[in-house]
């Protein structure tokens, strides 16, 4: 009995390793672009994953036949939505570092358009994980899309006229 749950664990520990080796490169590189974070310098993103992989993990054993990178990403979304949330009162209260390509965008719009284009899950997918009308998700994911392509431009600086000495 005691050698048979040892053969369990081990392989266990190795599925899920081969699955870390395989998923954990992309789904760090989703949530520095969740969490806005400058390319090289990522902590918010790297406390993102870990959670993520150690709550999919413990899920292991009850995921039978289940995607575990989508478990994985669930748990990384439902994260950072409720963490922008609850830490700062109001999504968008952190800024992105200016290095990172969504720089312009709002934790809720951030979150919508990493999980409709660079994940490709579904509207209807996006909207029940986040417990939004598909209109809404489909909204907020267009108005992002248009941002990111089409950023606000910066006021130009004023050019004062040069004083002219009286004369």
């Amino acid at each position: 009995m005691r050698r048979r749950r040892q053969a369990q664990d081990t392989l266990r520990a190795r599925e899920f390793e081969a699955f870390v080796a395989g998923a954990a490169g992309r789904l760090l590189h989703t949530a520095a672009l969740l969490t806005g974070e400058a390319p090289d310098d990522t902590p918010r993103a790297r406390r993102l994953l870990t959670l993520a992989l150690a709550h999919t993990y413990a899920c292991w054993d009850r995921l039978r036949g289940d995607d575990p990178y989508d478990h994985a990403r669930q748990h990384l979304a439902t994260r950072f939505a409720h963490g922008a949330w609850y830490r700062y009162g109001v999504p968008g209260r952190r800024r992105a570092h200016p290095d990172n390509p969504l720089a312009v965008l709002g934790p809720q719009e951030r979150l919508i358009l990493v999980l409709r284009l660079y994940e490709g899950v579904a509207e209807e997918q996006v909207a029940a994980l986040l417990g939004l009308p598909r209109e809404r998700v489909a909204t907020v994911c267009d108005r992002a899309t248009a941002t990111v392509l089409h950023p606000p431009r910066t006021s130009a600086p004023t050019v004062g006229r040069p004083k002219v000495a009286p004369s």
